[in-house]
This record gives structure tokens, C-alpha cells and sequence, in this order.
């Protein structure tokens, strides 16, 4: 029987999450929105936009591929492919290649409902995108450890800087990240629920859809195969037949939809071929994607600093009680020993995917500190805490410097470490 002071706490806790969506979304509007004459444009001092106004180089391809679709139609994407193999081939460096086909699809889409120019509608699609991720991750914080989780981890996420940055811009990393936590929480709930059909074939479409997004599916792809593996000691759930079956199924069902609109497997071999052969000549590359394999913790901590600290003392306490933890944390462990290891290849844009994992395990580590008496009130304290400077992080990283590129020596320069 549901008592009266649960209902009064269910009514809480909803408006809260209200509250803390409704943050995330306002912060994740994309800058065209509070434009002179905008609907928003009254509330513009309010938003957070970015210092960096310009149009980045990879933004400026994206826009030139939508650009592409608008006027030749969605059949010359074969073209536009074949196109793009001329045009590598006779650069010194490598250039993002069209089959990121299913972002780039998505802002040609937006554009024909919505008749936005091609960059606004990829700079919509990246804003929509961050907030769906947003949505997701209290979703999956929720499933994983309750309600009490789902609204801190909501919260969190609601002030990302990561987050937030790349929902301002027209890029694809954080579009991918909502593809890569929907195949996580995916794998988790078919683990815990085998043999369901409807989750096997939401499993594998997403799965088709990551591939269909950008080639970092090969690293997410890493990691869920790890956590198929270590399932036998770690036990997250079990693994059937079905859900190994689908596990192949997906991707390969996107490796063939790449085929068709790359138009054909030599065209779709050749790109990327050259695209992996040329991106390790690229003097920006060289000059910002290497570095050690703790770059990425270095970044995180200049980004992030009490986030990755929490994340950090969490991992000291996992046991095999805790599966919800493990099972996070085993995913980013797999995913970064496999990026760590591309050479020229490192960029903390690219860990987007982790803003969700990282926050559930560093509230893990926040509920580790209180005694279970009034616990709610001093996590909540702590929470609060906590978002204040993340967003503050954002706020100098972002709004007070011109950050684009999310570079060790552009991070150090936003923080005044360099001068």
C-alpha cells in the first residue's frame, strides 16, 4: 500500500526532474534560437552561448555534404562518395568522409521539415540530440540503481561541459554518444530480461545505427564485447544465443545499408582506407592527437575535476555486489584502452560517451560518503554542489574562452594554466 508521504515524495522527486530537464534543455539550445527577432531572444542573457562563433572545419564540411544532398537529392549519395575518394586522394591529410552517413542524413532531414540552411539544421540536430542524450541518461541511471540515481545522474548531466559544448555546435560526437549509451543501456536491459523479443531488435537497430554514425562505432563495439565476455565472471546478466546473434546481426545490417549508400564495397573500403591512411599525416592531428596513454585523464580533469576525482575513488570500492558500477565502468575501461591506443588519434570530444558512465559512478561515490541517516538531504546538497561547477567549468571553458577543439593546450589556455 503506497502511503501518503510516498505520493507527497513521488510528486517531489517529478517535479524536480521537471526542473532539471527543463535546465538542461534551455542550456542546450542551439545559439540561432536567441538570435535578434528569435522567439527566445528576450532570455538570450540567460544563455550560456559559446565565445566561438565561427564555423570550425569540420563543421564546414558537414554543412557542404547536407549542402550536397539539398540540391542533387538523396539518390547522388553514391556521387558524393565517389567524390570525396578523388578529392582524398589528392590531400596530404584527411578530411571527415560522408559515410558518417546517418548524422549527415539527419540534417538533410531536419532542413526538408524544418527548412533550415544547412548548418542551422545540423547545429538543431546536434542540440536535439544532446538533450535526448540527457533524457537517456536519467533513464538509464534510474534502471540501473533507482530514482534517486536517475534524478543526481540527470542533474549532472544537465551541466556537462561536454555536453553542453556539443550541443552549440554542428558536430557529431555528441549526436554519437546518444547512439553509444542507447547500445549500453540496450545490452544491459537484454542481459537482465533475456529472450525479449522487442529488446533484441532495439538492441540491434541501435547497434545498426551507431555503425550508420561514425567509424568510433569499432570502440563501443570493443567495449560491449567485453562486457559480453567478462559476463561470465562478472554476472550482469545472461547472455543467450539470440542476444550474440543480434550482437553480429546489428552492425553488419549497418555495414550493408554503408554499402548501398556509399555505392558499393569498393567505394566504402576505399574511404576508409584512405581516411585511416591519411589521417596520420595530418599536420593538425600530429600536432594535437597524440600524446600519452593518460591524456584522456589529464583532459577529463581539466574539464571535470571533481567529477573524474569521484569516478575515481568509486572504481577503489567495486566489489561484485555492486553490477550497475561494474558494468559502467568496465564499458569505459574497455572504450579507452582501445582509443588511448590510435596514434594522432586522441580527442576528448570523442569521450562523450562516458559524460553519463562517469557521473553515475562519481554519485556513487557522493552516497559512499554520507551515513544513511539524512542522506538524501546531504546528497542533495552535494549534487547541487557539484553542478555549480561543472557549469562554472563550462562558463570558462567555453563562454569566457573561445574553446572549440577539445585540446589539452587549448583546455590549459581557457584555464590560464598557460598564458
Amino acid at each position: 500500500m503506497v502511503t501518503e508521504d510516498q505520493t507527497s515524495r513521488g510528486r517531489f522527486n517529478h517535479f524536480i526532474l521537471i526542473g532539471v530537464l527543463a535546465l538542461g534543455i534551455f542550456l542546450r539550445l542551439p545559439p540561432n534560437v536567441f538570435l535578434d527577432g528569435g522567439p527566445l531572444h528576450p532570455f538570450a542573457g540567460l544563455h550560456f552561448a559559446p565565445a566561438f562563433a565561427q564555423v570550425g572545419f569540420d563543421e564546414n564540411l558537414y554543412r557542404q555534404y547536407v549542402k550536397t544532398l539539398i540540391e542533387r537529392g538523396i539518390t547522388s549519395y553514391p556521387d558524393m562518395v565517389e567524390d570525396y575518394i578523388v578529392a582524398q586522394s589528392q590531400l596530404p591529410g584527411a578530411i571527415l568522409p560522408p559515410v558518417r552517413f546517418l548524422y549527415i542524413f539527419s540534417g538533410y532531414l531536419w532542413h526538408l521539415l524544418f527548412g533550415a540552411e544547412p548548418l542551422a539544421a545540423l547545429q538543431d540536430v546536434a542540440s536535439l540530440f544532446s538533450m535526448l542524450t540527457l533524457g537517456l541518461a536519467a533513464i538509464v541511471a534510474w534502471r540501473l540503481s533507482g530514482t534517486t540515481s536517475g534524478l543526481a545522474v540527470a542533474a549532472l548531466m544537465a551541466v556537462a561541459p561536454t555536453q553542453l559544448h556539443m550541443s552549440q555546435h554542428a558536430l557529431i560526437d555528441g549526436f554519437f554518444a546518444f547512439w553509444a549509451l542507447l547500445c549500453l543501456w540496450l545490452l544491459w536491459e537484454n542481459l537482465r530480461n533475456p529472450r525479449k523479443g522487442p529488446l533484441l531488435m532495439a538492441f540491434g537497430a541501435s547497434l545498426a545505427a551507431l555503425v550508420l554514425t561514425k567509424e568510433n562505432s569499432f570502440f563501443v563495439g570493443v567495449a560491449l564485447l567485453v562486457l559480453l565476455l567478462t559476463n561470465r565472471w562478472l554476472r550482469f546478466g545472461t547472455v543467450t544465443r539470440e542476444l550474440l546473434l543480434v550482437t553480429v546481426a546489428g552492425p553488419l545490417l549497418g555495414v550493408v545499408i554503408l554499402v548501398f549508400v556509399a555505392g558499393g564495397p569498393n567505394n566504402l573500403m576505399t574511404t576508409y582506407e584512405l581516411l585511416v591512411a591519411k589521417a596520420s599525416q595530418t599536420p593538425y592531428a600530429i600536432l594535437t592527437g597524440d600524446g600519452p596513454w593518460y591524456r584522456y585523464l589529464v583532459d577529463l580533469l581539466l574539464v571535470s575535476p571533481v567529477i573524474l576525482i569521484l569516478a575515481l575513488g568509486s572504481v577503489f570500492r567495486l566489489d561484485l555486489t555492486k553490477k550497475s558500477e561494474l558494468y559502467l565502468f568496465t564499458f569505459v575501461a574497455a572504450s579507452y584502452l582501445a582509443m588511448c591506443n590510435v596514434k594522432y588519434g586522441m580527442n576528448l570530444r570523442y569521450t562523450n560517451m562516458w559524460d553519463m558512465p562517469l557521473r553515475f559512478l562519481a554519485f556513487s561515490a557522493l552516497v559512499a560518503l554520507f551515513e544513511p541517516r539524512r542522506r538524501h538531504i546531504w546528497l542533495a546538497i552535494a549534487t547541487a554542489f557539484v553542478c555549480a561547477i561543472e557549469l562554472r567549468q563550462y562558463y570558462i571553458l567555453a563562454v569566457r574562452y573561445p574553446l572549440y577543439e577539445l585540446i589539452t593546450r587549448d583546455l590549459l589556455h581557457a584555464l590560464q594554466i598557460l598564458k
